[in-house]
């Protein structure tokens, strides 16, 4: 009898267990990590060479700012301290925030980033216009954190406003930079730079994009982005789309909702996104094919702007976007690949790392958002 009990009890014992593992979740396997030091100090040192490099140096002790390496860095470094425990800006950070600062004091005295002389006829107003962008991007971002615009900051914004074109096609635009150069130098990137110029003002504290200057300068803003929303290339409406979610407003609904299913249309097998199958027909000025691998500077933006844009991360699209990232970060140099879309270039070299300085930032942002 009790032999019987015995086995009762043991087989009762082994049902339970057999039930309880049916209703349990099943098992996965932890996501991986990425390095956060390891990216932080690759993005310190490029930031520090770009400060130092004799090409990037400017009048008035001053260096110029660049899409590639100055405004990304500017943009997602910041977001690395909390992880890191750091208390306070790297010295990069320091040096970069002074530049912009120092040059938006001296607005009336500083050279251009580029001359008429010396580059070509409209670089002088072309480079006003996309440094006065990119000033304000820089500070309204280094302000937000602390919830408190700067004086510095509404200076920018004021030198920005003051230079938004009132006529032509590109009305609500800024004079931008055209040098033949994908995805930030072309004939296309004026659209690029006045989505920018509404993430300056949808970033910048203290409830800016409500004030007098903004609401004076949005009407036109808005018109020319939506006007010319449907022949721009998918990596300028995403940037679209990042623009809309620091601004309310700038878009409707059904056109972010349409940007949105265009993105996640081109999402690889592998999860990531491939920038050289979003700027269209363009093609290498070397004549050498485009990389149709998933790149870091693609699928860190886009990943960026569709959390931006408040999509959840239970999104598949966006959870396989971020495995997507975390799985292909060299995490001993803390780098992800980006590829110009210009010429072929050796990513080991210190100018063939430009699309990686992007890609690497953007890839940060995309995986310090909460």
């Amino acid at each position: 009898m009790k032999a019987i009990t015995a086995g009762t009890c043991a087989l009762a014992a082994c049902l339970a267990a057999i039930l309880l593992g049916a209703s349990a979740p099943p098992k996965t396997n932890p996501a991986p990590s990425w390095n956060q030091k390891a990216a932080a100090a690759y993005l310190d040192y490029r930031e520090g060479w770009w400060n130092a490099w004799p090409t990037a140096a400017r009048d008035h002790d001053t260096f110029c700012v660049s899409c590639h390496t100055a405004v990304p860095y500017a943009l997602s470094r910041s977001s690395l301290r909390a992880g890191l425990g750091e208390a306070t800006a790297s010295p990069q950070e320091r040096a970069l925030i002074e530049n912009v600062a120092k040059r938006v004091r001296l607005w009336n005295e500083v050279q251009p980033f580029y001359s008429d002389e010396k580059r070509g006829i409209y670089k002088s107003s072309e480079s006003r216009g996309t440094e006065s962008v990119l000033n304000a991007l820089i500070l309204s971002s280094h302000d937000a954190p602390g919830g408190k615009l700067g004086a510095d900051t509404r200076t920018a914004l004021h030198n920005m406003w003051a230079l938004q074109l009132n006529g032509g096609d590109a009305k609500g635009a800024w004079p931008w930079l055209r040098f033949d150069n994908e995805p930030w130098e072309a004939n296309d990137s004026q659209y690029y730079g006045a989505c920018l110029a509404a993430v300056a003002v949808g970033t910048a504290p203290e409830n800016y994009n409500a004030s007098p200057d903004a609401q004076t300068n949005f009407g036109p803003l808005r018109e020319y982005l939506n006007r010319g929303a449907a022949s721009q290339s998918p990596i300028n409406r995403v940037v679209l789309l990042w623009a809309s979610a620091k601004w309310p407003g700038l878009l409707a609904p059904e056109l972010q909702e349409d940007i949105i299913k265009e993105i996640q249309e081109k999402q690889q097998a592998d999860g990531g996104w491939s920038l050289s199958s979003m700027v269209g027909s363009w093609k290498r000025k070397d004549g050498t094919p485009l990389e149709a691998a998933s790149d870091g500077y693609a699928t860190g933006l886009v990943v960026y702007a569709l959390e931006q844009s408040g999509l959840k991360r239970e999104d598949v699209h966006l959870t396989r976007g971020l495995d997507w990232l975390v799985n292909n970060q060299n995490k001993t140099e803390g780098i992800w690949l980006g590829y110009s879309l210009n010429k072929r270039r050796d990513q080991t070299s210190e100018t063939g790392r430009f699309m990686s300085d992007a890609a690497t930032a953007y890839a940060v942002l995309a995986l310090s958002q909460k």
